[in-house]
């Protein structure tokens, strides 16, 4: 494979080939299509593929999400955004910036939750000094609790001069820890929050008996699959976002000795694939890594 055979590859399948996405059936497949995606494309650039790319049909001159307000396309790519998150197609997750959506297709999800959830999610989060979690956080979860909730009727029931940057952060604690997710958008309210395990239980219950080496394992032949071919730093460095480098790496050394993922030259580089099938074993399964 060639350096230009693989960027020919991923543009085709990030939808940046001036085939853009329009409908909400397009929107759909393509989450399910790619697994993870960005909003819009992140700061230092990362390699994954994005909905505004992929609604834009290219990665020309695509706003960040600092600069989105300025671009009409930002708006209806935003609406397909919050239908998927509705209709529990797609979650998003709070990996790197709030205001810059990290989205997993509802097959991907449970694989994230496993590496980043907790495995009791009913339990009301407690403050302390080892605890993730401060006390606004665990008022708000408290809130949350009785029903989803916009962030400015969150703000008004908490009271007691709560500042709209304090509530930011609790919300940011506990949607790091997929305790609440956004579940919608209103225009004069803004982000409406929900308890996770509330609005999507069988995927939180499917993330729950996950183990982490199985998880790590699928989102790996996943990230391999959307990204086509991949050098190991930078597969490290994506994943180390959210889980050790050295898991990476453990992960990567049993996916290579079981032959589900094997190394590929491209150009001058040694990168990551997903073990080609070959002829004879067309149509048989995969393991669930694969």
């Amino acid at each position: 494979m060639t350096d230009l055979e693989l960027e020919q590859l991923r543009r085709e399948k990030w939808r940046l080939n001036g085939q853009p996405i329009r409908t909400i059936e397009q929107a759909r497949a393509f989450i399910e299509d790619v697994g993870l995606c960005f909003m819009y494309p992140q700061r230092p650039p990362l390699l994954t593929p994005t909905l505004m790319g992929a609604f834009a049909g290219t990665d020309d001159r695509l706003p960040d999400w600092k600069h989105a307000f300025a671009d009409p396309r930002a708006a209806e790519a935003t609406e397909l955004m919050v239908r998927l998150l509705r209709e529990r197609t797609a979650f998003e997750a709070n990996l790197f910036e709030e205001n810059n959506g990290f989205l997993l297709a509802a097959s991907v999800f449970p694989y994230f939750y496993a590496l980043q959830g907790e495995r009791n999610p009913k339990q009301p989060p407690k403050p302390g000094t080892r605890s993730p979690y401060s006390q606004l956080a665990c008022d708000a979860f408290a809130v949350i609790q009785n029903g989803p909730i916009s962030k400015q009727k969150l703000l008004e029931k908490l009271g007691g001069g709560v500042s709209t940057a304090a509530l930011d952060k609790a919300l940011a604690e506990l949607w790091s820890k997929l305790r609440i997710t956004r579940v919608d958008y209103r225009a004069s309210e803004g982000s409406v929050w929900d308890l996770l395990y509330r609005w999507a239980p069988e995927a939180v219950k499917e993330g729950m008996v996950l183990s982490v080496a199985e998880a790590l394992s699928a989102l790996i032949s996943k990230y391999l699959d959307c990204a086509i071919a991949v050098e190991p730093t930078e597969l490290e460095g994506f994943l180390g976002n959210f889980v050790a480098r050295s898991k990476v790496k453990e992960s990567v050394n049993a996916l290579l000795a079981a032959r589900e993922i094997s190394f590929v030259h491209v150009g001058a580089k040694t990168m990551l694939q997903i073990t080609p099938v070959k002829a004879g074993n067309a149509g048989k399964p995969r393991s669930a890594a694969g």
